[in-house]
C-alpha cells in the first residue's frame, strides 16, 4: 500500500510542487491539500492520512498548533514540518507539538521523499541546515520551558493568533465555537501572561515566535 500523504500550506504553488514530486514516487500518494492549519486539521480527520507535510507558517492556525492538535486526535499521524525558520525554539515547539520531521523550504526537494520514508519506518528526520534539539517529544517525557509561548495555554494561542490576524472578537468567537466574552477573558489573560498592554505588542511577539506567518492587519 503506498503511503498516504496530505500537504498542508497556504501557497498553492508549493503544495502543486510537492504533489508533483511526490506522485512521481510509486509508493507514496497525495490523498488531499490543504490551504490553512483549520482545513488540515479538519481534512487529516476526514482523510487518516498517514504522513502530513506541514507548513509552520499558515492563517488562522498556524502548523505547530494544527500539528499538537493533529497529534492529540490522531496519534498514529506522522507530521513533517516544512519551514523557512531554523531557530532552536522553532525547532523545539515543532517536536514538542508531535512533529516527526523537520525541513527548511530552502533544501525540500529529495528531502521531503527521504523524510517521509524515514518517519514511516519510526524515525526522526532533520533536514539540511536543521539543528537537531537535544530534547523532543519523542526522546523525553517532559517539556521543558523554551519560550514565552509556552506559558500559554492551546486556546490563548489560538486567540493570540486571531486578534493578530486582525479578526474581531465577535469573529474569533465564530471561529472557535466561544462567547465574544470568552474571547475577552482569554485575550486580557493572555496579554497578562505576556505583559503587554497592547495589540501592536502583541503583533511584535507573534511574528518573533512563529504564531502568525506575515505582517497582520489589526483591526481593533
Amino acid at each position: 500500500m503506498p503511503v498516504r500523504i496530505l500537504i498542508a500550506d497556504d501557497h498553492a504553488i508549493i503544495r502543486e510542487g510537492l504533489k508533483m514530486v511526490l506522485e512521481s514516487m510509486s509508493d507514496m500518494v497525495v490523498v488531499g491539500e490543504a490551504g490553512d492549519g483549520r482545513d488540515a486539521l479538519d481534512k487529516a480527520e476526514t482523510l487518516r492520512p498517514d504522513v502530513i507535510i506541514m507548513d509552520i507558517g499558515m492563517p488562522e492556525l498556524n502548523g505547530i498548533e494544527a500539528t499538537r492538535m493533529i497529534c492529540e486526535r490522531l496519534p498514529s499521524v506522522k507530521i513533517l514540518i516544512l519551514s523557512m525558520h531554523h531557530t532552536n525554539e522553532h525547532i523545539f515547539r515543532a517536536m514538542q507539538a508531535g512533529a516527526w520531521a523537520y525541513i527548511l523550504k530552502e533544501s525540500a526537494g529529495s528531502c521531503v521523499v527521504n523524510a517521509i520514508r524515514a518517519v514511516m519506518k519510526g524515525h526522526q528526520y532533520f533536514g539540511d541546515g536543521v539543528e537537531v534539539p537535544s530534547k523532543t517529544r519523542h526522546t523525553s517525557p517532559r517539556a521543558i520551558l523554551q519560550s514565552p509561548v509556552d506559558s500559554l495555554s492551546p486556546r490563548e494561542v489560538e486567540v493570540l493568533q486571531l486578534v493578530v490576524e486582525g479578526k474581531t472578537s465577535a469573529g474569533i468567537a465564530e471561529i472557535l465555537s466561544l462567547s465574544p466574552k470568552s474571547v475577552e477573558t482569554y485575550r486580557s489573560r493572555l496579554m497578562l501572561k505576556l505583559g503587554v498592554t497592547n495589540i501592536p505588542s502583541l503583533v511584535k511577539f507573534a511574528l518573533l515566535h512563529g504564531i502568525t506567518p506575515t505582517e497582520p492587519r489589526c483591526t481593533e
